[in-house]
């Protein structure tokens, strides 16, 4: 007679690599996992594979020759980069913006969050499997804030804007009336995101109650942004630490509660109306004036050090200077959102499937170049 022993299937984990080089690794990120069967049992990160030593080249420039290479961090939301490198730096040197650069630094910064949000909701769906229409309906939309960067920059991806002490050159007279228009058109697609997806039956099922982050390790590990708030974590910098003139404005904090995948989506579209929220109440009050300070091409800030931190669209991302009186900075160091909230990957993705992995992953939403640097 056959035991119910006998009938137990006996498995043996074993080791699967994805990437460095996999479409679901949005970039080159390499995870080793140990898995029995489908069923994930471990993860070791793997990264390095985009290492350009950028750190260290800001010591070879000057510090306003430093700022394209900010746009190569996280090169999905260059803007947010452009501008904590430049508080830092203004920090460092006591350097006042004019009002009129204020305001467009606060209306490209919440642009780029409405941007990067088009790309984290649309990816991670196509994680979910709903390969490419929800992708292409977000691109379109963050395509027409492209155009908006291009028409002050002249770039459509790394875009090299913003200035220390303001930005390169002030918005030209038909930046407002588009950017009305994208405001009126964004806040109808944000309304069609949500009918479509919303109450999706296969958004729930595959994303309700998956890779939960527990608010007390998201705490403990430092995790910013939407990743943190869909857990419960009510932080913002622009409303604990306020920089720049967010403290001008009246916008909410949208956090979630379960800390799921479905939570992380939630927190980001919220997000979006907030943004969308900050960008009228900027616009028609943008002052007239210069949209740069008077300081030198070759700055030498005075010796000592200065941390000056940004909400981007991703979370907390900081830049800390020191300087030694020189026209280059003696030590730039990077608070990297990305690599940060990827510290709690395995703890979100242990005993899920493979096929959860990769949402899991996707709902975090990094961008390598600012893991690596």
């Amino acid at each position: 007679m056959t035991t119910t022993e006998e009938l137990t299937l006996h498995t043996e984990p074993f080791v699967l690599n994805f990437g460095p080089v996999h479409p679901s690794t949005h970039g080159v990120f390499r995870m080793r996992c140990t898995l029995d069967g489908e069923v994930v049992l471990d993860i070791e990160p793997v990264f390095g594979y985009l290492h350009r030593g950028v750190e260290k080249l800001a010591e070879e420039r000057t510090y306003t020759g430093f700022i394209p290479l900010t746009d190569r961090l996280d090169y999905i939301s260059p803007m947010s980069n452009n501008l904590g490198y430049c508080l830092a730096v203004e920090k460092l040197a006591g350097i006042k913006v004019p009002e009129r650069a204020e305001y467009i630094r606060v209306i490209m910064a919440e642009l780029q969050r409405l941007a990067n949000h088009c790309i984290a909701v649309g990816s991670m769906l196509n994680d979910a499997g709903a390969y490419y229409t929800p992708f292409m309906y977000a691109f379109r939309e963050r395509e027409k804030i492209i155009d908006l960067f291009d028409m002050v920059s002249g770039q459509r991806l790394t875009y090299n804007y913003m200035r220390i002490g303001g930005v390169s050159q002030d918005i030209p007279a038909e930046f407002l009336p588009a950017l009305k228009k994208i405001i009126s058109r964004l806040k109808k697609w944000v309304e069609e995101y949500e009918v479509l997806l919303k109450q999706n039956e296969i958004l729930l099922a595959r994303a309700k109650g998956v890779g939960i982050l527990a608010k007390e390790i998201a705490v403990n590990c430092g995790i910013s942004g939407p990743v943190a708030r869909a857990s419960g974590v009510k932080r913002d910098v622009r409303k604990d630490d306020p920089y720049s003139i967010y403290d001008r404005f009246q916008f909410d904090i949208p956090t979630g509660e379960a800390g799921d995948c479905y939570d992380r989506y939630r927190v980001r579209i919220e997000e979006m109306r907030q943004s969308l929220r900050i960008l009228e109440q900027a616009v028609p009050q943008i002052p007239g004036g210069a949209v740069k300070a008077d300081v030198p091409h070759l700055i030498r800030p005075p010796a000592g050090d200065a941390y000056a931190h940004i909400e981007s669209p991703k979370g907390e991302l900081g830049y800390y200077l020191v300087s030694d009186n020189s026209i280059a900075p003696y030590r730039c160091h990077v608070r990297p959102t990305s690599l940060i909230n990827l510290t709690a990957l395995r703890e979100m993705v242990k005993g899920w499937k493979v096929a959860d992995l990769i949402l899991i992953f996707g709902s975090i939403d990094i961008t390598m170049g600012e893991v690596d640097r």
